[in-house]
């Protein structure tokens, strides 16, 4: 099927009216595929992992671009964006070849994936070559595809993430009850805790999504009156009961990239996608269901990498402004210290729930590409052993995954649907403000 598509994406590059390209996209689906395998293998965290997706898929849209005029450059629209390098007028290129390449590029150095993507590009360029696209047209898509990779590359260099990697470590408190401490069974350090201080894509401050401040811990747990109390206890009656249809729902939405597996002595770990590559994998599918043309694929997947991206920076500030105690330490400490949630609780503060905020995201910026009433089986996670499950839009996903955190003893119920709503408006800002991209 690759060979096929590729046959066909290619062949089109040597034809002259070739502006409006409207393709198969399975190939540019099995490209990102090809880094999101990268991501997993590498145990890249989902925020960093959202870092990836997006470099790489602007990269790859921008080598698009020049060669379908529906679309413009994102510079500008972003607003610290630099301008693109233009091609050469008197050159023949394959913008859907420098696509590829272009997001391989940057793939690449994102996940220091050298070995990986540079066979993959190895394969791309004799593939080219095997069905006959011209060895010039290589040669130029190529060149083209490497300005825009450099540009992206420096342009990634400003957006912190260097000076994150050397910021002080987070402090953990014992001595409040309220905050967040490390759990089992891997007892992980907070993960990112800098990375609200991240360069924004779209949003312009993290400021402007600010919500209220979670329900306050109730330091006499046993005044079963008060709110808190009960949205402890819910969870673990909601975690004592499950049904197999609930335990789907959490394990199918789980998406933790390293989980940390306990026998008896024995500790082993396993490795699947994490939420952002999840969403990645959503896209592959919509654009395949949708027979969307090559440009809409890659324009589809940069919008919701974008909106991943923003997501995970202002759910993260939020993470780290409240501190908040996961269930897990609640529940051990003051009702069962033997109770366990059904799935692994993550190294970082409850509240804002992060899946629930990128995924809301992801659905608005794939609503704005696709429409509502999009149908889809996710099989993104057969490869894990986990069953399918069909949903009839983007944003039922996105609603059932507040069911899928509590019903995985990881968060408030609560704190997932405001979650939702605070991922909900930056999807929307997000894809609102990229439609400029779309003549």
């Amino acid at each position: 099927q690759l060979i096929l598509i590729a046959v066909l994406i290619l062949a089109d590059c040597n034809h002259k009216e070739r502006e409006i390209v409207t393709l198969d996209p399975v190939i540019y689906c099995k490209t990102v595929k090809k880094l999101n395998d990268v991501v997993l293998e590498n145990i890249f965290s989902p925020p960093v992992a959202s870092r990836n997706y997006v470099y790489a898929n602007i990269a790859a849209y921008e080598a698009m671009v020049p060669g379908d005029k529906r679309f413009i450059s994102l510079s500008g629209i972003i607003k610290h964006m630099p301008p693109m390098p233009h091609p050469d007028s008197t050159k023949k290129y394959c913008f859907p070849f420098a696509s590829l390449i272009a997001f391989c590029r940057v793939g690449d150095k994102v996940t220091f994936s050298q070995e990986i993507m540079a066979d993959y590009v190895a394969y791309l360029e004799h593939f080219a070559d095997s069905i006959g696209l011209s060895s010039s047209v290589i040669k130029n898509s190529i060149e083209f595809a490497d300005t825009i990779a450099n540009t992206i590359i420096q342009w990634s260099k400003g957006d912190n993430y260097a000076i994150t990697r050397s910021a002080p470590k987070y402090t953990v408190d014992l001595d409040s009850a309220g905050r967040w401490v490390p759990t089992p069974p891997a007892y992980a350090d907070a993960m990112e805790p800098h990375w609200g201080e991240i360069r924004l894509m779209i949003i312009d401050s993290v400021a402007l999504n600010e919500i209220k401040a979670p329900k306050p811990f109730n330091y006499n747990m046993t005044d079963k009156s008060s709110p808190y109390y009960k949205e402890i206890l819910r969870i673990k009656n909601a975690g004592d009961s499950l049904t197999d249809e609930q335990k789907h729902i959490a394990e199918f939405w789980d998406d933790i990239p390293f989980h940390l597996n306990v026998v008896g002595h024995v500790m082993y770990g396993t490795k699947k996608f994490s939420p952002p590559g999840h969403w990645m994998n959503i896209s592959g599918i919509a654009s395949e269901k949708e027979k969307a043309d090559f440009g809409t694929t890659v324009y589809a997947y940069m919008v919701t990498s974008v909106a991943l991206f923003d997501a995970f920076i202002c759910c993260w500030h939020e993470k780290y402004i409240y501190n908040t105690v996961r269930p897990e330490t609640v529940i051990n400490k003051y009702i069962d210290q033997n109770w366990l949630p059904h799935i692994e609780t993550p190294p970082f503060p409850e509240y804002t729930c992060g899946h629930s905020t990128i995924s809301a995201a992801a659905a608005e910026a794939l609503t704005s590409v696709y429409g509502d009433n999009i149908a889809y089986t996710d099989s993104s996670e057969t490869e894990f052993g986990i069953p399918d499950r069909s949903f009839t839009s983007f944003r039922e996903a996105a609603k059932e995954n507040i069911s899928a955190r509590f019903y995985g003893g990881i968060h408030l119920h609560s704190t997932c649907k405001i979650s939702n709503m605070l991922g909900t408006k930056i999807g929307d800002m997000v894809a609102d403000k990229l439609k400029a991209a779309k003549k």
